[in-house]
């Protein structure tokens, strides 16, 4: 520039410039704040309140569902629902035929429903219950007013019988009638634990005792339970409690209220089986039981008055408040755009559209009005590349951490079911896991690390079998419930130089992998000989040509499959990555249909104990 020329960061242009770019980005941030923040609430109370509606509209029907044998009555009671909600409520078969409409309007085929209302396969997401049959669901098990009077003196006998040995409780009636007693105490001086023999000494009086009419409804319901249990000649030796309790002996006996009869407590007895699997069996029978006594299931839908639409609607008073908040910060931009001057108007416009839409910005030059667009398109990549980032680390975070927690979830609930002994045992495997979680929470770090040639390992003498027992034990609780069985088989007891803790994340990934794409009643089977570790599965298999892709991360044979049933495919990178960090190879085989068979082999030589 010429030497009697402004220097251009003084001159006034700029200075005008500056401001008006001031201006519109204070304007798109305040509006694009406030809005967001304004809808965001708006959004949020609209939603809270139509869940809350859609919930005691399953709870109204759920109860007449429960107490009557079809759908004809309750006409009326969608209708008054339908009205104080100002919304459709439809009813319809499993084929979408329609049971009860609240009033006319398209057909719902292409409608996802709110719940399906089934007094016999309740929602517990919607009712915040834990039990999978409505408890109004009473069928035959109505107790007769003539033998409510006996089952209250000898539900207060139980009661009297707890308050002895220390624990204080209150009589509660069921919707059949039938009084239990519930502990809401234990007193200081109690003379022992309440472990099941005081529960069932104390208890076993009442729960003996049943009228005639349960009596019926429950050798009806023992039978179905038996025929699920397959007890052969053992059928006649079961008993189910009024409870719904089941136990195998001769001595079991239930009595009506006017018979007097010895009987024994269950403390005599054997279970009828594992805990899962007759509650399973005897839920199946009182489903069968109870069905004719309920209405059919149905599904529901909760839509806008006169369509089929479920779409979530702002209310007229949150539009009106959004556009009042947008309104007023556009104005006020316009109002300091045009001070600044009609020619900064249109590129600044310009910029304002493309923020809005984020799209890129077009840059018209090399000034500053270039200079402010190619920021806003840098800063618009970089944030779709930190979102990128976060959703993949969450991702990785959500895999990784899945089989370690399954794991500490699946021996702790055995614990409580009584199905695994809680003794120092369970406790170390437990908190061998909770380091396990640890060392997960790093390996996602290590990752990258590994990518750039810096993954650090801390080999140390390792015995095998040592090893893949502490693994293969702690996956047998998800092995078990996919119905997998899980086998080690170590020949001798190798030693190899590795970091223990990396080995098992390996094989443990492995061991996942092998469990969840193998069927029930399939096989997964980890072995070792010398420095060759295996994992063989009878699973489905993997294509040949999908093979040399297994390693990579994010892959998965099925894109069909979610996350939460096929993983993030990061396992097997992980797994590679970490093997060959100890200078060892993974080599896969498989064939589609007939299993998959994976072998590590580390270096070094072995010694045998």
């Amino acid at each position: 520039m010429s030497g009697d020329q402004v220097p251009l960061r003084h001159s006034l242009v700029t200075r005008l410039l500056v401001a008006a770019v001031v201006i519109a980005l204070a304007a798109i941030s305040a509006t694009a704040w406030l809005a967001a923040t304004t809808t965001t609430r708006a959004i949020n109370y609209e939603q809270g309140g139509a869940v809350a509606d859609q919930k005691a509209v399953y709870q109204a029907l759920l109860g007449y569902a429960a107490t009557h044998h079809d759908w004809s009555g309750a006409a009326a009671l969608v209708r008054s629902r339908a009205a104080e909600l100002d919304r459709r409520i439809t009813l319809t078969t499993d084929d979408h035929r329609v049971i009860l409409d609240s009033q006319t309007g398209p057909a719902l085929r292409n409608t996802s429903p709110a719940a399906v209302v089934d007094p016999l396969q309740v929602d517990l997401g919607l009712t915040g219950g834990d039990e999978h049959i409505d408890e109004r669901a009473v069928g035959p098990y109505v107790v007769p007013t003539e033998d409510r009077y006996v089952l209250s003196e000898v539900a207060k006998n139980s009661l009297a019988c707890f308050h002895k040995v220390g624990y204080d409780g209150v009589i509660e009636v069921a919707t059949t009638g039938r009084p239990s007693v519930v502990l809401t105490n234990v007193r200081a001086e109690a003379e022992r634990p309440l472990t099941r023999s005081v529960t069932e000494s104390c208890g076993f009086a009442l729960d003996s005792l049943v009228s005639a009419a349960e009596k019926k409804a429950l050798q009806t319901l023992t039978t179905l339970t038996a025929r699920c249990l397959n007890l052969g000649d053992r059928t006649s030796e079961l008993r189910i409690t009024p409870t719904f309790d089941a136990y195998l002996g001769e001595s079991a006996v239930v009595r009506t209220a006017h018979e007097k009869t010895e009987v024994k407590p269950p403390s005599l007895l054997e279970p009828a089986g594992p805990v899962g699997v007759v509650r399973g069996c005897v839920e199946s029978a009182r489903r069968t039981q109870l069905r004719p006594y309920v209405a059919p299931r149905a599904l529901l839908f909760v839509t806008a008055p006169g369509t089929g639409d479920t779409t979530l609607r702002l209310s007229g008073g949150s539009i009106g408040r959004i556009v009042a908040v947008t309104g007023a910060v556009l104005l006020a931009t316009v109002a300091a755009t045009v001070l600044v001057g009609r020619r900064l108007v249109r590129p600044l416009r310009t910029l304002t559209d493309a923020a809005d839409q984020r799209t890129p910005a077009p840059v018209s030059g090399r000034d500053e009005i270039g200079r402010l667009a190619r920021a806003l398109n840098d800063s618009a990549q970089r944030r779709d590349r930190a979102e990128a980032q976060r959703r993949t680390m969450v991702n990785d975070v959500a895999h990784e951490l899945r089989t370690p927690l399954s794991n500490i979830r699946t021996w702790l609930e055995a614990a409580q079911d009584d199905l695994a002994p809680t003794d120092a045992q369970l406790l170390a495997l437990l908190h061998e896991e909770a380091l396990l979680l640890q060392h997960i929470i790093d390996d996602l770090g290590d990752l990258a690390a590994a990518d750039a040639g810096t993954l650090r390992i801390d080999p140390e003498p390792t015995y095998l079998r040592d090893v893949l027992t502490q693994v293969v034990d702690s996956h047998r609780g998800s092995a078990l419930a996919a119905g997998v069985r899980l086998e080690l088989s170590v020949v001798s007891d190798p030693v190899v130089r590795a970091d223990q803790v990396r080995l098992r994340q390996v094989v443990g990934n492995l061991i996942s992998n092998a469990i969840r794409y193998t069927p029930p009643g399939g096989s997964v089977t980890v072995g070792a000989d010398g420095t060759t570790i295996s994992v063989r599965d009878t699973g489905s298999g993997i294509a040949p040509a999908d093979l040399p892709k297994i390693f990579d991360r994010f892959w998965r044979a099925d894109e069909s499959r979610s996350r939460v049933t096929g993983g993030s495919g990061l396992g097997l990178a992980i797994a590679r990555h970490l093997t060959e960090a100890h200078g060892g190879t993974i080599e896969v085989r498989s064939e589609v249909g007939r299993g998959t068979h994976f072998t590590i082999r580390l270096p070094g030589p072995t010694t045998t104990r």
